[in-house]
């Protein structure tokens, strides 16, 4: 009979299989036999078998078949997942364990073979990819979409210059970048707040200008820093953060307050210093390489500014925004940087103004008209003024929208429409008007730290998702879930061990990558990104009083080259397959990767096998394991890491 002809086949119900006697007659001897004699010459053997894989502690036990049978009194069954039998969420469910052992062996025995090169190709990929070249010398510290803003604002002093610029499609990264010369390891944490190697940094111009010299001086092969609270007046930023906190008690840092964003520090003094109260500074900037000073002594920073374009951060996100340096801003556009501010900064929030002295004869006219604009601009979106000292000047933003209500007719800058999303932000155009508070107090409601890390936030129930009355129970089994898959990597990877200090999550969903690394104790920040690919969770992630942006991974990262210690990449490239290229994302990777760095991939069994080609161009270490799921899942995770030298 022809293929073409074939009949459809029938349903299970109308088809009798005949199998002839005597097959069934020899069948059934030969296993009898079989049986008999493995239980006459091995009566130790059991029907139980323990299968150790990698990343999996899992039994299988075969028992007879019991229909209907109720489980013993007193017998718990650990269930694996996160729906129960009735199909409602819980939290009573397991991770597979990790076996140390097995991963230790693995580990060393790819070790000793790595330099062997392999002559096989994976079952996916019919050619093998060649190696990566190195870039040449002109791209050490290259920053894509930040590359030209400080020859443009040499140029022209407009606000659109400080927008992302990033390369075109055709001149995008297609090799790697090479390191400084004589690059160290990082210094580890804590010493590196306080000094690092000179020579991984860009210093060319770095400490002759403003006076920086005072805060940043050489010894031997190192820089070292002298943290200051206020850059033009000196003061000590213990001294000036204990003047904050005697001005306005409620500020509470540590406690109500733990989310900052500091905006043009020269050396992140704030940031460092602040956390030792338990609150996270982000520093930002484009001034120079100031931000890649910061994130070499591990603190969390990014190469962003106040521009045309909304900032890549949640409405509501901080908790108070301090201005180091903001005297290029304030008179900008009509105070367009400051309605971002407002839009960013949490209601109820506090914003600091670190005050210029008059002492500059030459700018003194300049310095007082900048201040005048910026007191009208503050009054006009109803910041209530604090106090004011030599040091800075202090305002808290309203709770709710009772003062902007009650403004008179006409009176700028009016309210933003009511169909505005705030939390649209990846290429949007900033507003010139207030963005209004929630009526129902979200955003402003938030938990004192650290309760407010685990406690689920109101703007949980404002994420656009299918799941209506189960999202405290997805977020409950998020954080559950990734509380165990880190306690699997610190035991089998030896994260304590590794000199980690600044970490990324590409795919941070609620932020449970990062609290479970602080319910374990590892001593590091996160910079959470929100993929634009995926639901917007960012307002989450900062009423967790964590710190996150919003990024397109078809596009490189604000950051310099080599400040991150490991990358988690859970399900990203599944996401972004179909509207990236993968090969570019890698080459990001690297680039924003310290040497000895570490990178963790979990996504599905095809494209597992297809990164691994790609990460062997790139030149990592890399070992592929079953997920704790099992061998049979579907999900396999690469773990890498970037060769130190």
């Amino acid at each position: 009979m022809e293929a073409c002809d074939r009949k459809p086949l029938e349903s299970p119900s109308s088809v009798t299989i005949m199998i002839p006697v005597f097959i069934k007659i020899v069948t059934f001897s030969s296993f009898f036999s079989f049986t008999l004699f493995l239980l006459f010459h091995y009566p130790e053997i059991t029907f139980t078998r323990n299968i150790n894989l990698p990343l999996v502690n899992y039994t299988e036990t075969h028992k007879p078949l019991v229909v209907d049978a109720p489980p013993e009194a007193g017998i718990v069954v650990e269930r694996t997942g996160i729906v129960n039998e009735n199909g409602v969420m819980t939290e009573d469910f397991v991770v597979g364990e990790i076996d140390e052992s097995l991963i230790n062996a693995l580990m060393m025995d790819h070790t000793q073979g790595y330099e062997m090169e392999k002559q096989h190709t994976s079952d996916n990929t019919s050619l093998r990819i060649q190696k990566f070249t190195v870039c040449d010398e002109s791209k050490m510290h290259y920053t894509p979409c930040r590359i030209n803003v400080l020859t443009l604002l040499e140029a022209n002093n407009s606000l659109a210059n400080f927008d992302r610029c990033c390369p075109e499609n055709s001149q995008t990264l297609d090799c790697l970048i090479p390191r400084p010369l004589d690059y160290k390891l990082h210094t580890p944490w804590p010493q590196c707040k306080n000094e690092v190697w000179l020579d991984n940094l860009q210093t060319t111009g770095s400490i002759n200008d403003d006076g920086d010299q005072s805060l940043i001086s050489r010894k031997d092969d190192k820089f070292v820093f002298v943290d200051v609270g206020n850059y033009f007046t000196r003061v000590a930023v213990d001294q000036y953060v204990d003047e904050l906190s005697k001005m306005v008690p409620d500020i509470a840092f540590g406690q109500r307050t733990r989310v900052v964003l500091d905006i043009g520090p020269r050396i992140a003094s704030l940031s460092s210093y602040l956390i030792d109260k338990n609150v996270i500074t982000l520093s930002i900037g484009v001034n120079d390489n100031k931000m890649q000073y910061a994130l070499e002594r591990g603190v969390p920073a990014m190469v962003v500014s106040f521009g045309t374009k909304r900032l890549p951060f949640a409405s509501q996100a901080f908790d108070l925004i301090h201005c180091s340096d903001c005297r290029g801003f304030s008179n900008r556009n009509d105070g367009l940087w400051l309605l971002e501010a407002n839009r960013m900064l949490r209601g109820g929030g506090y914003f600091v103004w670190a005050m210029q002295p008059s002492h500059q004869q030459t700018d003194a006219k300049v310095d007082q008209w900048n201040w005048n604009e910026f007191d009208d601009l503050t009054s006009g979106i109803c910041w209530q003024p604090k106090g004011k000292n030599t040091n800075f000047a202090l305002w808290q933003k309203p709770q709710n929208n009772s003062c902007y209500l009650s403004r008179g007719p006409g009176v700028k800058p009016p309210l933003c429409d009511t169909d505005d999303n705030t939390d649209d932000l990846w290429y949007v155009n900033a507003k010139k008007c207030i963005a209004p508070l929630p009526e129902n107090g979200y955003g402003f409601n938030v938990t004192a730290w650290p309760a407010r890390l685990h406690s689920p936030p109101q703007r949980l129930f404002l994420i656009q998702m299918d799941a209506l009355e189960s999202r405290r129970e997805l977020y409950e089994a998020d954080t559950r879930y990734w509380n165990e898959i880190v306690k699997g990597y610190i035991g089998a990877f030896r994260i304590f061990e590794m000199n980690i200090r600044n970490v990324m999550d590409m795919k941070a969903g609620y932020g449970g990558f990062a609290a479970a690394l602080l319910d374990n104790m590892v001593d590091c920040w996160v910079m959470n990104v929100v993929p634009v690919s995926a639901k917007n969770t960012l307002p989450v992630i900062f009423d967790r009083g964590l710190v996150g942006v919003l990024h397109d991974w078809c596009e490189p990262f604000d950051t310099y080259p080599r400040t991150y210690d490991l990358l988690n990449a859970a399900d990203i490239f599944s996401v972004e397959t179909e509207r990236c290229n993968i090969t570019s994302i890698i080459l990001e990777m690297d680039r924003i990767l310290r040497p000895g760095g570490h990178v963790y991939i979990r996504d599905t069994r095809a494209l597992i096998h297809e990164l691994k080609e790609i990460i062997d161009a790139v030149g990592w270490k890399s070992l592929v394991f079953d997920s704790e799921e099992g061998p049979y899942s579907n999900q396999m995770i690469l773990v890498c890491e970037k060769l130190e030298n």
